[in-house]
């Protein structure tokens, strides 16, 4: 019995499709290194079972591991961290106040799950101002000003 490069692309469809039911994100992944062996079968049909099962493996995992450490988003901190993770994180005024009222802040990469957050301050803070974060306090950030942003 040999494979077709059709069975390949009904293996990946199938593996993908079940991404839906099972959603882990690891299966297609898998699914999608079928569809590629498939594709390759078509170009180069003289390829041999082992082959395929090999560039199936190499594709599948290759992908995965390229999802988890170079696409999947990534957040610096979760839920229940301690203060110390978030002190000293840096971010960017986007809501300016006056001295102890609230304003608002916006970090490059989500902070405590989030990527913005109020915040506070012992000096007025003006949109565009680059900001680190001091203390927590309850649901506010305590920041101090680093240096003055740019303005367009």
């Amino acid at each position: 019995m040999s494979i077709s490069w059709w069975h390949w692309l009904v293996t990946g469809l199938v593996l993908i499709g079940l991404e839906l039911v099972i959603p882990s994100f690891t299966i297609i992944w898998f699914g999608l290194g079928a569809v590629l062996v498939g594709i390759i079968l078509v170009i180069f049909p003289g390829l041999s079972i082992a082959g395929q099962i090999l560039s199936w493996t190499v594709l599948s995992a290759g992908l995965t591991l390229a999802w988890f450490r170079f696409f999947k988003p990534r957040t610096r901190t979760v839920s229940g961290s301690s203060k110390d993770a978030v002190v000293g994180e840096r971010g960017l005024v986007i809501v300016g106040a006056a001295t102890f009222e609230k304003g608002r802040v916006r970090f490059q990469l989500p902070v405590l799950g989030a990527d913005e957050w109020p915040c506070m301050a012992d000096e007025p803070l003006e949109i565009g101002d680059r900001i680190r974060v001091v203390d927590v306090e309850g649901h506010l950030l305590k920041v101090e000003k680093t240096d003055r942003g740019e303005k367009s």
